[in-house]
């Protein structure tokens, strides 16, 4: 059966990773630190063969993007069904912040819960769905070969569930890194993993794991 090795990052570091603020789908640019970072990773994959670059349209993982597509001559395509879960209200506010303003809606979503969506917002159910279905959709256009992904925490959270089988109320013990190195291989029969979190390329560096999206 034909596979897609599939490379998937998490984009670089944002001022408001370092706040633990929520981006959700705002347009966050990368600071210092997550362009070194994009520059890292791009470093890291230069040498491998890789058929195509998709990342979500958002700012942040866009740039990472470019940086890694640049590095082996192609160009990156954005795909809006790659973007961040959208957290609606809680969108700018730091944790503190939500448990102050929205201490029950805060809980449900500390608790995981997977058909809760805060006002204006995606719930768990709704974002595994569409990732799932884009991930697929990518990888069958390059079947036998290796595609790259970036996109942002809560994607790459449901990717690793998924190819895990972890149940999306699953207490998460895998690193969310910014721009660490995931590898995955995708049949028409689903996800499996086969490598998580390499850091290598960032060795000097500290990345900020982002506890919830």
């Amino acid at each position: 059966m034909l596979a897609t090795r599939i490379i998937a990052l998490r984009h670089g570091e944002t001022a408001w990773n370092v706040d633990a603020r929520i981006q959700g789908r705002l347009d966050i640019e990368l600071n210092e630190t997550g362009r070194w970072q994009a520059r890292r990773a791009a470093q890291a994959l230069a040498g491998e063969e890789i058929d195509g670059v998709y990342s979500s349209h958002l700012l942040r993982a866009a740039e990472t993007a470019r940086t890694i597509a640049r590095a082996i001559g192609q160009s990156a395509q954005s795909v809006e069904a790659l973007c961040e879960r959208g957290f609606g209200v809680f969108e700018g506010k730091t944790f503190p912040q939500i448990e102050a303003i929205w201490p029950e809606q805060a809980l449900r979503w500390r608790k995981r819960d997977p058909q809760w969506k805060p006002e204006g917002g995606e719930s768990l159910q709704d974002l595994q769905r569409r990732i799932v279905n884009a991930t697929a959709e990518l990888a069958e256009r390059h079947l036998g070969k290796q595609i790259v992904l970036v996109a942002h925490g809560g994607v790459l959270d449901v990717l690793y569930r998924t190819a895990t089988g972890q149940d999306l109320q699953a207490p998460r013990s895998w690193n969310l890194g910014n721009a660490t190195i995931n590898r995955l291989l995708w049949t028409p029969d689903g996800l499996t993993l086969v490598g998580w979190a390499d850091t290598r390329h960032l060795e000097d560096d500290k990345t900020l794991d982002e506890t919830s999206a």
